[in-house]
């Protein structure tokens, strides 16, 4: 019953979180009044809005999430470099491009838009499109020699460990 009442008034406690911090760090100083504000702007624009969102996840691991974002911006500036030494070295004519069909295990719209998201912000992949019922993705890469071990990575470092995230 108490969580019932915890999830009416804080429908997504993640955002609401986010929300509050960005707002905060957004002022020029924190004081407590910004830090009050931005929780109070934390708890209704999600409230307001939650009538547009699919569902509240039903599990949601933090600490998890936390190693899953050092890995990935580990990930971004090894990308960085790489797509730097490929650009600088490579002609275009040996550059071999490759779209990739990466079949999904995850369900929850919030992680698929995560890995969605991940693998377009690492440099040399684009998410391209999601297949109707969400079953595959479709990714665009600058070059590879393999494709299915470019698959196999995003599914191996990126989808196992959300799949660990989201419940």
């Amino acid at each position: 019953m108490l969580k019932r009442a915890f999830y009416w008034l804080i429908p997504h406690p993640f955002v609401t979180l986010i929300l509050a911090v960005v707002w905060t760090l957004l002022q020029n100083q924190i004081s407590a009044g910004m830090v009050v504000f931005g929780i109070i702007l934390g708890i209704i624009i999600p409230w307001a809005t939650s009538i547009w969102w699919p569902n509240t996840p039903k599990g949601f691991r933090l600490g998890k999430m936390a190693s899953y974002a050092v890995i990935v911006l580990w990930d971004i500036m090894v990308a960085n470099v790489q797509v730097a030494w490929i650009v600088l070295t490579k002609p275009n004519s040996k550059l071999k491009p490759a779209w990739i069909v990466v079949p999904l295990d995850l369900v929850q719209p919030e992680a698929i838009t995560i890995l969605a998201g991940t693998i377009t912000l690492t440099p040399g992949t684009v998410s391209a499109d999601l297949s109707d019922q969400g079953h595959s993705l479709l990714v665009h890469v600058l070059d590879t020699d393999d494709p299915d071990g470019v698959c196999d990575e995003i599914k191996s470092r990126y989808e196992a460990r959300l799949k660990e995230i989201f419940l």
